[in-house]
């Protein structure tokens, strides 16, 4: 688990709560089933509203990483492409089709392929790139679903609000009414302001950091397999491939 996202959450909770109940405000007061279901149900709706379903089912499917780190790190990637350098140094490119088979990264099974196939570095390149793109592009859309539900949400919690004043200003003969509708209106606010500055503006900054991080392992990979086709030596390889964890994705696109 990513153990940033579990403290921020679990923090931004107790602060609200925490600090409600410290006003002697009781916990149940903040508890509005009604709140919920037009903040969560109107945040849900608006969001739906603005994407294509197979975003929508991307930005769901993403959603774990924000809860859990990716299984490889570039340490990892540089490894790989070190033990593919030095058996292609061995064997020649013909002997990485078996890697092709069984390495789980399509991307980097697919550039893997090309070298085997004997595909011409600048070709091999630009394939590469423009599946890098494509990539790039469907994370993006998950962050962004996550970004307009934040912006959502606190808009649909004044809509909640709306409506419990509504109640209240509908119900003023019958003191006994006043108060549930006024408790709705201001926890509709609180839920709006909540769910888009706990939860989803801060999921939707996470996939983006997530998604910088795997644009940098494929640009790596996709450097790696280019200097392993041009028979550069592994040791040579590995401290190219370095030089993208001092400077990052952004620095090497200039």
């Amino acid at each position: 688990m990513d153990l940033s996202t579990i403290i921020g959450i679990t923090l931004g909770l107790f602060a609200v709560f925490g600090g409600a109940a410290l006003e002697g405000l009781h916990m149940s007061a903040l508890i509005q089933p009604t709140a919920a279901i037009i903040v969560l149900g109107g945040t849900a709706a608006a969001t739906i509203v603005s994407f294509p379903l197979p975003i929508l089912l991307a930005a769901v499917k993403d959603l774990k990483k924000v809860f859990m780190p990716p299984k490889e790190d570039p340490e990892g990637v540089i490894k790989n492409i070190i033990n593919y350098a030095a058996k292609a140094r061995r064997n020649g490119l013909i002997s990485l089709e078996q890697e092709a088979q069984t390495v789980k990264d399509s991307f980097t099974k697919k550039g893997i392929s090309l070298v085997v196939d004997g595909i011409d570095p600048q070709k091999l390149r630009e394939t590469m790139e423009i599946e890098l793109g494509s990539f790039e592009s469907h994370g993006k859309h998950s962050a962004e679903v996550f970004e307009a539900a934040g912006g959502f949400a606190p808009t649909i919690g004044i809509i909640g609000a709306v409506l419990g004043l509504i109640h209240v200003m509908s119900n003023l003969s019958d003191p006994s009414k006043l108060g549930g509708g006024i408790a709705v209106a201001f926890v509709a606010t609180i839920y709006g302001l909540m769910t888009a500055n706990i939860f989803c503006i801060p999921f939707g900054t996470k996939l983006k950091i997530r998604l910088k991080e795997e644009l940098l392992q494929k640009e790596m990979v996709i450097e790696g397999l280019i200097a392993i086709q041009n028979g550069e030596n592994p040791h040579f390889i590995e401290q190219k491939l370095r030089a993208y964890l001092h400077e990052g994705p952004e620095k090497k696109g200039k």
